[in-house]
């Protein structure tokens, strides 16, 4: 391993159990977040990282698809959700569903990435037609649409098993599932934070049976508000023990809580110290997982760039126009160009590499 910079015995030993593969445990990344000795965590994260991907960073050529921003829960986080009626609430049609996707198209575009409110004045066949309409006008891009909370939600609209429902998804043209609603997995958070929202078990519950039914999917960690270092770690756990399971989440992505709106100072953000030493640990917690993303609408691109040496290798994709973060105060821009991730990549003198959803090479640059 890389050398440490410290003669701390803890992180020596922190770093043998690295070296041999050994699992971390809690305990071990609590005193990841507690030492001052950042730099030697970034070095450990990147050595793995180092090992299970080189240097390439992976990138995706995708658009973002919000249906519906009406929606029954009420969490505490949230700028993007509208109550039935009001101002500024929206749920596509068809015709508009379209006309979205055609104003913002390329031929490049790979991936639809689909998540929306718990909209729950149209029925479950809304959000199944919705898959369906895209898949028959794009029929050659992959569909990565609604988080494990909207399956639970889809499960009580339509008063059928979370595997039923994820099996007529399937049948309507579902790829993959997005990581999003797992917030922070455990139930303290949750009953503070998004009570009306699946609980932890339901949120794991939908990935093992999506990963039954032979989706890959996606892992997110929403941290900065309320939770303790030690439920961050909890929710890594909870992860790495399904990962055991069943292998089926192909990436996790830490995302930085953001503000209620833009004009909220620095002290309603997360630090960048604190953005890059969790995405550190997390690549040293999540042993059982490939990739580990840092999302650059959160964090900013140059950020992202240095995350690239803090144990990621992958920083999304282009997204063309992204609503729920910005929604949130978000202070990076709603999209990106091929061009400037590919710089962003080249600059940290990584490899980028364009992936499709699978993390199939398209192409190396």
């Amino acid at each position: 391993m890389a050398n440490i910079l410290t003669y701390d015995t803890r992180m020596e030993a922190i770093a043998e159990k690295v070296k041999h593969g050994e699992r971390l445990t809690i305990e071990d990344g609590l005193y990841l977040y507690e030492t001052n000795d950042l730099l030697s965590v970034a070095s450990l994260a990147n050595e793995v990282n180092s090992q299970k991907n080189g240097d390439h960073v992976y990138f995706i050529e995708n658009l973002y698809i919000n249906p519906t921003n009406v929606c029954e829960a009420t969490c505490s986080f949230c700028g993007f959700k509208r109550k039935p009626g009001e101002e500024g609430a929206y749920t596509m049609n068809d015709e508009q569903l379209l006309e979205y996707v055609q104003k913002r198209w390329n031929d490049n575009i790979r991936e639809f990435h689909i998540v929306g409110g718990h909209n729950h004045e149209v029925p479950f066949d809304y959000y199944l037609n919705t898959i369906s309409t895209l898949k028959k006008h794009y029929p050659q891009v992959t569909v990565k649409a609604y988080t494990g909370a909207e399956i639970e939600f889809f499960s009580r609209i339509a008063g059928i098993s979370m595997k039923d429902a994820l099996q007529e998804l399937i049948k309507a043209g579902l790829d993959t599932m997005p990581g999003g609603g797992a917030e922070i997995l455990t139930e303290r958070y949750r009953l503070k934070m998004s009570p009306d929202k699946a609980s932890t078990d339901q949120w794991l519950e939908a990935h093992e049976i999506a990963h039954g039914l032979g989706l890959k999917t996606h892992a997110t960690m929403l941290y900065g508000s309320i939770e303790t270092k030690e439920e961050r770690l909890i929710h890594m756990d909870r992860l790495r023990q399904l990962q055991d399971v069943t292998n089926g989440f192909m990436v996790f992505i830490p995302l930085a809580m953001q503000p209620r709106s833009q004009s909220m100072g620095l002290t309603r953000r997360t630090s960048a110290f604190d953005d890059m030493r969790t995405m550190a640990i997390s690549r040293l917690m999540l042993d059982n997982f490939d990739h580990i993303k840092a999302y650059w609408i959160n964090i900013g691109v140059q950020l992202t760039q240095m995350a690239l040496t803090f144990g990621s290798d992958d920083i999304h994709g282009t997204l063309i126009e992204e609503r729920i973060s910005h929604a949130v105060g978000a202070l990076t821009s709603a999209g990106i160009t091929r061009k400037e991730l590919v710089h962003l990549i080249k600059t940290a003198n990584k490899v980028p590499v364009e992936r499709d959803t699978f993390y199939n090479i398209i192409k190396k640059y």
